[in-house]
């Protein structure tokens, strides 16, 4: 959400179904903020992105209100185009812009999500006491992220943006996000604020098909600001996605049935006192 990136919507929906698979999961575990299908509840979504997810919140309540927030102009305009306006439940879906290091509740909420943006913003466990000052009493804050920083896909990227050939080209673009802490920091962070916080963590064994799908996942996400930093310089774009597709190879191979991407991902759900 807070990277300088432009962003590939396209891109990113490539893998939709198995980007969506870690919200849902997160979704089943988040307890009905009220009775009926959501009548006057109010849901903001950090990092909405594409707002295809957002769009599940409405099917979950569907007489809710909900506003996804995003930095990105490319997303926003997608997910005003494919899912704005009033729900057929009798609620209303919009998208605004926001950036989540910035963003404050500017009314109550009875939930507040985030799915899979918070790596993107350094220091974000800071701001949960202000999102949670922001939830109506009973509320619910709840989130997901990628837990994969220490995976090859992160270890071999971090080493070729380290490299020379890269490293002055590529400039503050050339870090990956890291900002995600452990699960057991979550869970501190979130009692410590009075909720009564569920935290866990499942790792994913995604079978990927299609030529070098590993890279192709990740340049909808962990490299849209390299690829960025190299727009415009299509001989240097090609040469460090060789390079980088080439290791790719190596540590995720083909089988016979696809290419097997495990992934990790951290979920939260604090619940503030009623």
């Amino acid at each position: 959400m807070t990277s300088p990136a432009t962003w590939d919507p396209q891109q990113y929906l490539r893998h939709a179904g198995h980007r969506t698979r870690p919200f849902l999961d997160l979704l089943a575990r988040i307890p009905d903020p009220q009775a009926g299908g959501g009548e006057g509840l109010r849901i903001a979504d950090i990092g909405c992105g594409a707002g295809n997810v957002t769009a599940l919140l409405t099917a979950r309540w569907p007489g809710a209100h909900v506003t996804g927030f995003d930095n990105s102009p490319q997303m926003l305009a997608l997910a005003e185009r494919e899912h704005a306006g009033p729900t057929p439940g009798g609620g209303r879906l919009d998208f605004r812009a926001g950036d989540a290091r910035e963003w404050t509740p500017e009314e109550p909420y009875q939930l507040i999500v985030s799915n899979a943006a918070f790596q993107w913003v350094p220091g974000h466990a800071d701001s949960f006491a202000r999102w949670i000052d922001g939830l109506a009493p009973g509320g619910t804050f709840a989130f997901q992220v990628p837990g994969n920083v220490n995976a090859p896909s992160h270890t071999l990227l971090a080493e070729i943006c380290a490299a020379p050939r890269w490293r002055d080209l590529l400039g503050e673009h050339a870090g990956t996000p890291v900002a995600v802490l452990d699960p057991a920091d979550y869970l501190a962070r979130l009692t410590d604020l009075g909720c009564v916080a569920d935290v866990w963590e499942t790792t994913y064994l995604q079978l990927l098909t299609g030529d070098d799908p590993v890279l192709d996942w990740i340049k909808g996400t962990t490299l849209r600001p390299i690829l960025t930093a190299l727009d415009g310089d299509e001989e240097a774009r090609e040469e460090f996605l060789t390079t980088y597709r080439d290791r790719l190879r190596t540590a995720y191979p083909a089988g016979p049935h696809g290419t097997v991407f495990p992934f990790r991902r951290i979920f939260a759900v604090a619940r503030k006192p009623a």
